[in-house]
């Protein structure tokens, strides 16, 4: 028997991943397990004219020239209930024994068949079918995902004529108020197109692992489930970002959509083609905010990592990273990121009042953010 859903991520902070399904259903944000209240009405994107304020391309010159490029991924999964690290695909709890089907979206990276989607999206996939804007599918491949940025690429064998892959644009370059087009397939509606502003930037987003997803792009571009692995175009068609969380009460698009930077993606893709998997630096502290002095304060160390072994200290509190200064957790963060396993920093540290120096040989981030 086979069931048709949508991914969806509980998160904190009422933050659901814009994942799969041709479905009116939408999930509230909960627990990975039970609790979860479904709520089940049609959303209507907002009116949104600002875009047009921007220089570039129109969105329909963009949605010509870019929507060959974006593909609807069609994903079959076991028989659990579950995607990867025990996240629920919508409705929560298994189906015993039934097959579930999920959608999403994603857009082609290179004319090897190489395509960009979220790594929610194909979580505990067991078959994935790629449908081309032509109406024509093809079986798809996994390659490698990362579930600490929340991307993964695809791979399939087709004719050259069937890709049209996609620029990509350095995502350092936006800024706010841009106009921003998305493009997907919201709720199993392919190659859907919405359009707005670029809202924020550096905005954090919890990846599925529970680790931080930095310098998030902020859009209120309508983003629903399904748009999840799509590409946000610049207002020259070039991907800046991969749509792949909302922020909502209930579930629907409210104009507060997230995607993860194209500087991060073209990072992560390039490793995940080369090698089929992504190595994190992990200094294995968690850290809040400090006003005073100003940095990153360190809340928890964990036992056996980089920062236990060179001895940083709960109440320590990070003020530079290799003489670089430190203003926040958030900075902290970014700069571990930059990083590569085994590579020695040093970490400038505010004790008891008095400043002190420690040496850290950073190690590889574990599959799962570490709780409590």
């Amino acid at each position: 028997m086979t069931t048709k859903t949508f991914r969806s991520l509980a998160l904190a902070g009422a933050t659901v991943l814009a994942a799969a399904g041709a479905s009116l259903a939408v999930v509230t944000a909960a627990g990975p397990r039970g609790g979860t209240t479904t709520v089940v009405r049609p959303v209507a994107a907002p009116q949104n004219t600002a875009a047009t304020k921007s220089s570039g391309l129109t969105v329909n010159q963009i949605y010509r020239n870019a929507s060959p490029g974006v593909v609807e991924l069609t994903v079959t999964s076991g028989s659990s209930g579950s995607g990867s690290n025990g996240f629920p695909f919508g409705g929560g709890g298994g189906n015993g024994g039934q097959t579930q089907q999920a959608q999403g979206s994603g857009w082609v990276y290179d004319m090897k068949g190489d395509i960009v989607t979220d790594q929610h999206v194909v979580a505990g996939a067991t078959a994935i079918s790629v449908r081309f804007a032509d109406g024509s599918t093809a079986k798809g491949t996994l390659v490698g995902s990362d579930a600490s940025t929340d991307l993964a690429v695809v791979h399939v064998n087709v004719s050259p004529s069937k890709l049209h892959p996609l620029a990509v644009a350095n995502s350092a370059d936006v800024q706010v108020g841009d106009g921003a087009v998305a493009i997907g397939s919201p709720f199993g509606l392919q190659n859907t197109v919405t359009w707005g502003i670029i809202s924020a930037l550096h905005r954090q987003q919890t990846a599925p692992n529970g680790f931080t997803i930095d310098d998030s792009i902020q859009t209120d571009a309508a983003i629903n489930h399904g748009n999840s692995g799509g590409a946000l175009l610049d207002m020259q068609g070039r991907v800046i970002g991969v749509t792949s969380q909302i922020e909502s009460d209930g579930g629907g698009n409210e104009g507060v959509g997230f995607a993860v930077p194209s500087n991060t993606v073209k990072t992560v893709v390039t490793k995940l083609i080369s090698t089929g998997k992504v190595s994190h630096a992990y200094l294995g502290i968690s850290a809040g905010n400090s006003p005073s002095p100003l940095g990153a304060k360190v809340e928890t160390v964990v036992s056996g990592t980089a920062a236990d072994r060179a001895g940083l200290q709960t109440g320590d509190v990070v003020t530079a990273v290799n003489r670089s200064p430190v203003t926040s957790a958030a900075e902290l963060t970014q700069a571990i990121d930059g990083k590569t396993p085994g590579q020695q920093v040093t970490l400038t540290v505010s004790r008891n009042g008095s400043t002190r120096t420690i040496h850290a040989t950073l190690g590889t981030r574990p599959n799962t953010a570490p709780t409590g």
